[in-house]
Parts: structure tokens; sequence; C-alpha cells
């Protein structure tokens, strides 16, 4: 085996105790980014060598993990635990691979993190699924393996490769929110900043309908925001009858329109169950915080449901599988969570989100009213909490929450310069939460602005890449 490029000499290192151990975590993704980088291998792993697999199995076992959902704790142990016994069985093989050696010891530092136990069960890369109808997890993972089964068998029989990816993988979610004056990401991850005044469908197919109704903020602006939100859990045969949640300003209900708080038999917690222990019912509702926080969830059909109140409007945030996002016929194209906005509705121009002036009608009713006292990362500022914001005072403001500058930071200075109330910044940070909890791509999550300077530095740019490689690389060998 040729000696390792790149950051890989002095790896040997790192399998033994240092007296820089706590920056151990930062030298491990330090030295994944350098040896994984298009810029060359650090270190070619022999045939026998199985660390990829290892890898790729754990990453299959938590994809769909968050650690907002409870029980997350004991089944990223029991993933953990498997990884470790695939290093194990691939040591061997794997003696003097950087990966190898990086994987061994990232596992070790998360145990220690997570405080997982070293004995223990492990999940199964092949588990048997309890098929539940009614758990859309159990029902798809029912479903992938019986196609994966029969493709597999298939493929003995015609003689293929039946080592290639079919396809049956976990299934794919997608995410989109709406908060502030208002700001919309779309499934697509596309972040519009939007007119829409009136009643407007931000989901509509065969399983879930969600329309928001948004009202305007300050005479003299275009800018509107939300307060009312309806949302339509359609029936599902054996599952659930219809069910409609409805909150409006000022209401924010931990029931359905019937009073009831779930519907359905009893399933098995699913990983996308937040907040649920053991059995919970196939569609239920959660409250966080009483008349500020509720979660919905619908097991039966894998969606997550977030519905807030900040100061005097709301806020949405949505998780649900992109097969059932496709359900739909021609007489439901217009949803904005999947189409965004029409174009005669839009603020941003293509992304670039214009800073506007104080409206003149915003200064003189601002006159009126006292300023505000500021209000925590968790808790809303009192209705009429209202001043007139410069642009370096509205920075200033969502600074205290937003600590990277990326789109949400931006749409929270916008929404102080245009409406001047204190609340919207609270929605930003919120609105970005709720995202992260929600949101199944990481590598996503954040967004800048077209033009800006971050986005720049985000760009796809060969060069910047490569240079910054070869800084962790350089930063990696000093620490070391």
């Amino acid at each position: 085996m040729g000696r390792a490029g790149c950051c890989c000499r002095g790896a040997e290192r790192l399998a033994s105790p240092s007296p820089v151990r706590r920056f151990r975590p930062l030298l491990l993704l330090i030295i994944a980014l350098c040896c994984g980088a298009h810029i060359g291998q650090c270190q070619v792993a022999t045939p026998q060598c199985r660390i990829q697999k290892c890898t790729t199995d754990f990453v299959s076992l938590t994809s769909h993990l968050t650690p907002a959902v409870d029980g997350f704790h004991t089944e990223f142990c029991m993933a953990l635990r498997a990884y470790s016994a695939c290093t194990q069985r691939t040591a061997k093989s794997c003696r003097g691979n950087l990966v190898f050696h990086s994987a061994v010891l990232g596992i070790s530092d998360l145990m220690s993190q997570r405080n997982c136990s070293r004995d223990g069960p492990t999940s199964s890369t092949h588990p048997e699924v309890q098929h539940e109808p009614c758990n859309y997890h159990s029902r798809t993972q029912h479903a992938h393996a019986h196609a994966h089964a029969h493709s597999h068998a298939h493929s003995h029989a015609q003689g293929h490769d039946h080592g290639r990816d079919h396809g049956h993988s976990r299934p794919v979610y997608l995410f989109c929110g709406l908060f502030g004056d208002p700001h919309l990401r779309t499934f697509k991850d596309s972040f519009q900043t939007c007119k829409v005044e009136g009643a407007w469908p931000l989901i509509d197919n065969d399983y879930l309908s969600v329309q928001v109704t948004n009202v305007p903020v300050v005479t003299g602006s275009s800018a509107t925001a939300t307060n009312k939100i309806t949302i339509i859990f359609k029936p599902y045969e054996g599952c659930t009858d219809q069910r409609v949640y409805q909150a409006v300003t000022d209401n924010l209900p931990a029931a359905f329109d019937d009073g009831t708080v779930s519907s359905g038999d009893p399933i098995h917690l699913s990983a996308g169950a937040e907040g649920a222990t053991g059995k919970v019912r196939a569609l239920w509702i959660s409250e966080r915080s009483p008349g500020h926080h509720v979660e919905l969830h619908a097991g039966y059909i894998g969606v997550t449901v977030i519905v807030r109140q900040l100061g005097r409007y709301l806020t949405l945030a949505v998780r649900i599988p992109e097969e059932l996002s496709q359900a739909y016929d021609a007489t439901q194209d217009l949803q904005l969570c999947l189409n965004g906005c029409p174009g005669g509705e839009r603020i941003d121009q293509a992304g670039h989100l214009p800073l506007p002036l104080s409206p003149p009608a915003l200064g003189l009713q601002l006159q009126q009213l006292r300023r505000p006292s500021y209000s925590s990362q968790t808790q809303a500022s009192p209705y009429g909490a209202t001043q007139v914001f410069s642009v370096e005072g509205a920075k200033e403001r969502c600074r205290e929450q937003l600590d990277v500058q990326d789109i949400y930071f931006h749409s929270c200075v916008f929404d102080l310069l245009t409406t001047g109330d204190a609340n919207f910044t609270v929605a930003a940070y919120s609105a970005q939460k709720d995202m992260e909890s929600l949101h199944p791509h990481r590598d996503r999550w954040r967004i800048y602005p077209r033009g800006s300077a971050t986005s720049t530095f985000h760009s796809d740019s060969p060069p910047i890449k490569r240079l910054a490689l070869l800084l962790l690389c350089a930063l990696s060998l000093a620490l070391m």
C-alpha cells in the first residue's frame, strides 16, 4: 500500500493518546474532508478493507434520526455498536488505513459523548421490520425489503450483478417553511419573499392540505404575514378519518376542530414521531408551549407539522415524504411549497432580497407607540412592541439571535425594516430552529442571499474548495 497523500502523514499518532484530545473531533473532521476531497485520495483501501461498507451501513441506520426524537439515544447507540463491530471485523485488512483509524476514533468519541455502553444490542443492517399498515416508516421499510428480496432473487436467476443499488432505500423527505413577511422555503430549498395576501394553498395532495391566510402588516407596505393556518389530514382507509386543524392569531389549539387530540389505532413509536414514547396514535397532536407552539404528527403518512404563534402572527414548518408530495392532479398544481409563489407575488428579485426603507406610514404609526423591551429567544415581545429601525440597528438586533448571516438573518433584517415589529426577530430564529429539526439534509440548511460575500464563499468554485482543503490539511498537521 502506498504512502498517504494530502494530510495523512503522522496519522498513526491519532491512534495513541494525545495532549490535544479535546481537538480530536475537529481533527477527524479535517482528515475526513481531506481524504474525501476530489483533489486526490489520501490512501487507497485494499479490496479486503470494508470500512466504506461499515460507514455506509451506519449512515443508513442513522439518516432518519434527529436529536429531537425521543428514543434517539437508544437507536443511535445501537447503530454505533453495530458500526464498532463492523470495524472490528475488518480491522486486520484495514491495518494502516487512515479512514479506518479515523472511524475507530470517531466511534469512541461519539460513544463517550452520548454515554453509550460498549455492550448491548446492535442495529441490524437488515432488520426484521414489524409490518404496521398505519406506520409509514414501517410500511415503506416492509415494502422496500420485499422489493429488494424480489430483485435479489431475480438477479440470481438472470445472472445479473446483484451487488448494485437497486434504489430500494429509505424514503426521501422534503421540508417546507413559512414565516415572517412572509418568507417561504419550498420543497426545492428555494427561498422566496412574497406578498400572497389572502388565502393560499401551501400543500394540496391526496393525503394532506395546508392553507394559510395572510394579511397586510403595515399600511402602505405590500408585506403581509400569516394570521390563520388550516390543515386537513385526509381520510386514510384503515388508519384515520379526516381531521381538520385550524389555528388563528390568539387561538392555537391543542386539538382538532372536533375536540379530539388523536385518531386511529395505536402504532409503535417510529423514528419520525418526535416527542413520543412507547406507542402513539396514527395521528396525534403535541402541545409544546400552550398558545405558542403545537406539533402535529401523522405517523401513517410520515408527516410532521410545527405551528407557532410569535407576536400577532403564525409560522409553519412541514416535513413530508417526497412520494406523497407528488400525489396530486392537475387541479392541485397551485401549491406554494411545491412550485413557489407566482412571479407577480414575489418581493425578492430571483433570490436577492432588497432591504427596504421604512415606509412613511410606518414612521407615522410608530410615533404613537412605545419602544419595545427586548425579549428572550423563546418568548415573543408584547403586542405594539414596534419602532423605526435603521439598517444597522436592524442588523444589530438580528445578530443577537442569529449568529450566521444566512437568508434567515437577512429575512429578519428585512422584516424589522418593513414592520418595526421586534417579534419578527424571534420568528426568524424559531423558523431556523424548526428547519434544523425537520430538514433531512444538513448540507442544505444554509442558504445565502444572491450576491452576498458569504454566498460567494459557499459557491462550488473548485479553486476555493482546493484552497480550503489544503488549509485544513495544514491545520491538522499543525495540531498533531
